[in-house]
Order: C-alpha cells, then structure tokens, then sequence
C-alpha cells in the first residue's frame, strides 16, 4: 500500500503530518515537493482529488504571491505560478488509497489513513 506525502520539513502541518503516519506503521512515499515540484497535471489532480480551489490550495501570504500580482488571477495562472514556485503550494498534500488531503492541520491525515492490515 502506497502513501504518499508532498512534504517540507520547515513546516510544522508537514511535520506532524508525517509523525502521525511513521507512528501508524507505514513507510510513506516522501517527496521533497520543492525540491522535486509536481508537474502542473500532478498538482490539478491532487487539488481536484482534495476537493479544494486552486485558490485554496495556495499559499496566498507568501511574497512571491505579492511579487507576482496574483490576488485576482484566474486558475490556470494560479497552476503556473504553483508549478514555477512550489512555495506557493500549500502543504503537506498526502495521498492514501482512502484519498488526497490537504493536511492543515498535520492531524486532518488521520481521516485518510486506512487500518494498517488492509
């Protein structure tokens, strides 16, 4: 069984995130998301799995989100800029074979962890 968690280890969300899913048994799937960033496809599959906006999805206080002048951007150019500057992702996004979740707070992964022996 796969999990996988678009991790950053500076953030505190991300960190628990993954202390909770090492703590229930599994070996999850750690990608560094700023260092290996999601394709732009990726990211609109794991949004849309998540039920979230790509709005939502971003990390609106950030200064490059500023920078980039994207307080009335559409979608397609919130993906790009995500794409082109994965800090602006928020985080962790975790995928369990129960779904995707944006996992703000780190806790929230429990709803997605299936029963160990399944």
């Amino acid at each position: 069984m796969t999990i996988t968690i678009y991790h950053n280890a500076r953030c505190s969300n991300s960190r628990r995130a993954l202390e909770l899913i090492l703590a229930s048994g599994f070996d999850p799937h750690i990608i560094d998301y700023l260092a290996e960033p999601p394709t732009r496809a990726v990211l609109a599959g794991l949004i849309g799995r998540a039920g979230l906006s790509v709005r939502a999805a971003m990390r609106t206080k950030e200064q490059e989100y500023a920078d980039l002048g994207l307080a009335d951007a559409a979608d397609d150019a919130l993906l790009d800029a995500m794409v082109a500057h994965p800090t602006l992702i928020n985080r962790p996004f975790v995928v369990t074979p129960l779904g995707v979740r944006l996992c703000r707070p780190g806790d929230l992964v429990l709803d997605i962890l299936p029963p160990k022996d399944a």
